[in-house]
C-alpha cells in the first residue's frame, strides 16, 4: 500500500514537474516576443525624431539659401518665391501627436517635403546659369550643407522605413498578432513613406 502511494507520488511530482517546465519554456518563449513591441515602439519613434530633425536642419538653412542665390539671380523670382512658399508650409504644420498612426495628417507632412524637396531641385537648376554665384564661396558653403543634410534625409528615412516595416509585419503576423492583442491592444500599424526622394525631385533641366 506504501508503495502504491510513493508510486502515486512519483508519478504526481513528475507530472507536476512536467507542467512547471512547459511553462517555463512557454514563458521563454513568450516573454521575448511581448517585449518586442514596446522596443519596437520605441525604435520607430526614434527614427521618426531623426526624420524630423534632419528636415528642420534642411528648413533651417534655406533663408540663408534663398537670401544668397537672390543676391545673384534677382530675376529669378518665381523660383525663389516657390522655395520660399513651399518652406512655409513646412513650417506652418502643426504635427499631431498621432501623425505616425494618422494617415491624413502624414500624406499631408509628406506632400509639404516633397514640394519643398522638388522647389529646392528647381533652384539648383536655375543655378546653373549663374556662374558667379556658383563660384561665391558662401553659396558653395550653403550648397554643401544642403547636398550633405539631403543624404542624411535619406539615410533617416531609410532607416524609419525599415523600422517600420518590421514593426508593421510584427503587428500583423502570428504570433505577434495574438500578442499584441492581449497586451498592447492600442497599437495601430505605424505610416510609412510611400513616395522616395527621387520620385518627389524635380527632373533636372539641361540648358543649352
Amino acid at each position: 500500500m506504501m508503495q502504491k502511494h510513493l508510486n502515486t507520488g512519483t508519478m504526481n511530482w513528475k507530472i507536476t514537474a512536467g507542467i512547471a517546465v512547459i511553462v517555463l519554456l512557454l514563458l521563454m518563449w513568450l516573454v521575448p516576443h511581448i517585449n518586442r513591441f514596446p522596443v519596437l515602439d520605441e525604435e520607430v519613434n526614434a527614427k521618426w525624431s531623426q526624420v524630423l530633425n534632419q528636415y528642420k536642419r534642411r528648413s533651417d538653412l534655406i533663408p540663408n539659401l534663398v537670401a544668397t542665390v537672390q543676391g545673384y539671380a534677382k530675376h529669378e523670382r518665381e523660383t525663389l518665391t516657390a522655395v520660399v512658399e513651399a518652406r512655409s508650409k513646412v513650417a506652418q504644420m502643426q504635427l499631431p501627436k498621432d501623425i505616425l498612426t494618422n494617415p491624413q495628417a502624414f500624406q499631408q507632412f509628406q506632400q509639404h517635403q516633397g514640394e519643398l524637396t522638388a522647389a529646392l531641385s528647381k533652384l539648383m537648376v536655375v543655378v546653373e546659369r549663374y556662374p558667379q554665384l556658383q563660384a561665391s564661396q558662401n553659396f558653395s558653403a550653403l550648397q554643401s550643407q544642403l547636398e550633405g543634410t539631403e543624404n542624411r534625409i535619406a539615410v533617416a528615412r531609410r532607416d524609419y522605413i525599415e523600422v517600420v516595416k518590421t514593426f508593421n509585419i510584427s503587428l500583423r503576423t502570428i504570433p505577434g498578432r495574438w500578442i499584441a492583442a492581449v497586451f498592447y491592444p492600442q497599437m495601430e500599424a505605424r505610416q510609412n513613406f510611400t513616395i522616395t526622394e527621387a520620385e518627389q525631385n524635380t527632373p533636372k533641366v539641361e540648358f543649352k
